[in-house]
Parts: structure tokens; C-alpha cells; sequence
């Protein structure tokens, strides 16, 4: 999963919660904002081979800190506390709330795409349904939940920039369309690393300069 991670962002934004869209781009992605150093320092592990999944060609086999179901719920929780904290009497428990089941639906939805590479706790009781070897679904599935979750965003917020969010969705859809379909396996796992870390900042700047100056945001 990579940009249909970014369709709970666009969801759970709105005027209510007023959460600032670059958050939870940030939130959506935190467990791999965390794995990518991870991998640079040789703490958690991948393995470039070629034709392992149809979609692309990283073996994921030791990250229990970042992508483990027990890792995954302790930074949901850490995320929670700290939104909670820095944002004070500005943030309702519910945003907070929002924010940790942000970080959490990353486990959820890699867990529909990846291969048993995923550990409930530590390096054991690994998961995954595997679309990923199912090139063609698996674009379709992170297609759709972003274009609903862009939807459910023009809808339920009040957007000064409409243009914009829509052009950012296509552009969105556009590399993911590279990824999938015209994929080249990195040339290193540190490679994969720091690109995957450039492309996430990347997007939540983007996220963070689409709504600055829009009505009802709060930072």
C-alpha cells in the first residue's frame, strides 16, 4: 500500500476535528516515517528480490519495531498522547483519537496487500492477504479508497483550494500508477529508504500548503 494509506487522512479531516491535513499525512504514514531510518541504521531489515510479489520487489522480512501489530498499536498510542499534549485545550480527546486510529490504519492496510511478512508481536506470527501478487487489484483497491477519501474531504470541509486537492489527488494517482506498473527494484534497501522518506515529506508539505490560509483550519 502506498498512496491509499493517504485516503484516511483525506477522511478523517475535517472542519469539526480540525486536525491539520498535513498530520495526518504525517500519521497515516508514521510506522513508515519510522521503518525507513530503521533500515538506514540496519535495525529493521529488507531484501531487494526481484519478481517476490507481482507489484514489487521488496522482501520485508524483519521489522518487528515498526510494522508488528503490538508495535504498531504502542506508536497509535504514542501518537495519540503526544497530539494530545502539544495540541492542549485545542485538541478534543476525540481528535486525538483520530490521530492514534490514523497511525493505526497503516497495520490495517498493509495487512490486506502484503505478503506474511507482518508479525503480531516481535518477529513471530507473521500476516498478510497477499495483494500485492495481484498487480491489477491491488491498484484498483488504493485508487478507489483515495479517490472516497478526497471525496469525503471537498465534502466535509470547508476547502479554499478545491482545485488544488484535486489536482494533488491526481498527481497522487499518477505515481502510483508508475509504481505499479512501471516499477524498477531499487538499487539498495537504503535506497528504497530514503526515497520512500523524500516522497512521504514530501506529501505532507504538499498537504500542509494546500490548506495554509484556508477557512477553519487551525494549526
Amino acid at each position: 500500500m502506498f498512496v491509499g494509506h493517504y485516503s484516511v487522512a483525506f477522511a478523517v479531516r475535517s472542519d469539526e476535528n480540525k486536525i491539520p491535513l498535513w498530520v495526518l499525512f504525517v500519521a497515516v504514514q508514521l510506522l513508515d516515517f519510522l521503518w525507513a531510518p530503521l533500515i538506514l541504521l540496519g535495525i529493521e531489515k529488507v531484501r531487494i528480490v526481484p519478481g517476490i510479489t507481482a507489484t514489487n520487489s521488496l522482501d520485508l522480512y524483519y521489522m518487528p519495531y515498526t510494522h508488528s501489530l503490538f508495535g504498531a498499536l504502542i506508536w497509535s498510542g504514542l501518537a495519540f498522547a503526544i497530539y494530545r499534549m502539544v495540541s492542549g485545550a485545542k485538541a478534543s480527546r476525540a481528535a486525538a483519537l483520530l490521530v492514534g486510529f490514523a497511525v493505526f490504519s497503516h497495520w490495517i492496510l498493509d495487512l490486506i496487500v502484503h505478503r506474511p511478512d507482518l508479525a503480531i508481536y516481535d518477529d513471530t506470527w507473521k500476516v498478510g492477504l497477499g495483494l500485492w501478487n495481484y498487480r491489477g487489484w491491488e491498484f484498483v483497491l488504493e485508487i478507489a479508497i483515495l479517490i472516497g477519501g478526497i471525496v469525503l474531504y471537498l465534502k466535509r470541509n470547508s476547502v479554499a483550494r478545491k482545485a488544488g486537492i484535486i489536482t494533488f489527488g491526481v498527481v497522487l494517482i499518477l505515481i502510483q500508477a508508475g509504481n505499479t506498473f512501471v516499477h524498477r527494484p531499487p538499487s539498495s534497501d537504503q535506497a528504497f529508504a530514503i526515497t520512500a522518506l523524500i516522497f512521504y515529506t514530501a506529501f505532507a508539505c504538499a498537504a500542509f500548503l494546500l490548506e495554509k490560509g484556508r477557512t477553519g483550519t487551525t494549526t
